[in-house]
């Protein structure tokens, strides 16, 4: 019996506590974002950013390797021979009309252990020239990683910036619903009272059901931009946030030729050209190097023995110690083909440093006109709302005077409605335009 009561109380606990847990999951309090949280996320666990991380460490395995190319190459070596066939000499008879005499020798040791060591002296200038170049691609890498950097920094902001704005969408058609709900309730008042047609009372109703669409496909919209901003952050897409922020008008006067040289100076992909540059000029001497002499110290030192054992005078030894002096002499203009490879990569890389230098002019001047139009639009779309503000207060006196119909104050609503849409997207594109100028001119900022 008392058995019984416990797995009864265990059983208890156990779908008291599976039911206590889902509680607990969806009561968890949302994450509250700001724009410097979501940049610290995205670069702590985006996926994409991290996987380019990993390319340093690759390069700076491939600038050990090169250094390697320094230091002695020391090989340790044992040999167990399995089968062999002796050398069989054949001597002629001191004694006239006798057979020749024929004797088996055997030049090999069945254990050999043997230890080499090769040192280069010269390899003409190959090995200088491949560590330069390993160390020009270590910093062509981290530009890349920076460029990373630069694209996710950017993404984010855009993302975030596309919060707000559908956040403001969303807004923008709750309060049109709420005009036109409040519109209907007054023409139905008036109707109630014989002060208004049903003409109008129908017109009203039917400007409330159009206004519903609109208004479910902007909290769609909404909701599409959540789940693109967490699939950013590395964030789970269920976790529930709270994005804190609003979009705001930061005044900023770009300097076209400062812009212009900043960018030139700092943009990622410019400062891997040029140590792209670099890395090909020292292909040019790698394959240069195939012309000269190569000088390096090599020697071994060996035990053998026909028995593994350790009996004395069991083991022989020897060693030799040499140097090897190497010179090319023809090998089928090879090298000359390298040199010319390398040389015409060299070419290419200096006019395509020179193409996108042009071209990191025209992104940063197309920028910087694009916030000027940007900012024009913002202030002409600020009047449009005060003025349509003012349109839909007058409309609404108007009508309840008599001096005004139903289509009068649904048309000055709809109006307010596109005015502040209009100035909604303007601002979007403001701070969007401001996003594209820092990008183009290789800022690191991770805030503004």
């Amino acid at each position: 019996m008392k058995k019984n009561r416990f797995f009864i109380i265990l059983l208890t606990l156990l779908l008291a506590a599976r039911a206590w847990a889902p509680a607990q999951s969806q009561d968890r309090p949302a994450l509250a974002l700001t724009l410097e949280d979501c940049l610290r996320l995205a670069l702590d666990q985006n996926p994409f950013y991290l996987a380019s991380q990993e390319r340093i460490a690759g390069a700076q395995a491939q600038l050990r390797a090169a250094a390697s190319g320094f230091f002695p190459q020391l090989t340790a070596a044992g040999l167990r021979t399995l089968d062999e066939k002796l050398f069989v000499l054949e001597f002629p008879s001191l004694i006239p009309g006798q057979p020749p005499t024929r004797m088996s020798i055997d030049f090999t040791k069945d254990y050999q252990f043997s230890m080499s060591l090769n040192l280069p002296l010269f390899a003409g200038g190959r090995l200088i020239a491949g560590y330069k170049q390993a160390t020009y691609n270590m910093e062509a890498t981290k530009e890349t990683v920076r460029q990373s950097r630069q694209d996710t920094i950017f993404s984010v902001k855009s993302s975030f910036y596309g919060y707000l704005l559908a956040r403001e969408f969303v807004a923008v058609s709750e309060e049109a619903l709420a005009l036109a709900q409040k519109h209907f309730k007054n023409i139905k008042d008036l109707y109630d009272l014989g002060l208004a047609s049903k003409f109008d009372l129908l017109r009203a109703e039917v400007q409330v059901t159009n206004l519903k669409p609109p208004l479910l496909r902007a909290r769609n919209g909404l909701t599409l931009v959540e789940l693109g901003l967490k699939l950013l952050l590395g964030l789970d897409l269920k976790q529930a946030v709270e994005i804190k922020g609003e979009l705001a008008y930061t005044a900023y006067a770009p300097d076209p030729e400062s812009c212009t040289a900043q960018a030139l100076l700092h943009r990622p992909e410019l400062n891997q050209l040029l140590y792209q540059k670099r890395m090909a000029a020292e292909m040019v001497k790698l394959a240069r190097g195939a012309y000269l002499p190569t000088l390096a110290i090599s020697g071994s030192y060996s035990y053998w023995a026909d028995a593994f054992n350790f009996k004395k005078n069991t083991w022989q030894n020897y060693y030799s110690v040499n140097l090897i002096l190497s010179v090319p002499l023809f090998n089928g203009f090879a090298t000359a083909a390298q040199v010319g490879q390398s040389q015409a990569l060299l070419r290419e890389l200096e006019l395509t440093h020179k193409g996108l230098a042009e071209s990191v002019r025209l992104e940063v001047l197309q920028a910087i006109l694009n916030l000027g139009q940007a900012r024009e639009s913002l202030r002409s779309q600020e009047k449009n709302v005060e003025q349509a503000q003012e349109s839909v207060r007058i409309a609404e006196l108007n009508y309840a005077q008599g001096l005004a119909t139903s289509l009068d104050v649904s048309s000055v609503q709809v109006a307010l409605t596109q005015a502040k849409t209009n100035y909604s997207q303007a601002l979007f594109d403001y701070v969007l335009s401001l996003a594209q100028l820092q990008r183009a001119m290789g800022l690191d900022e991770t805030a503004k």
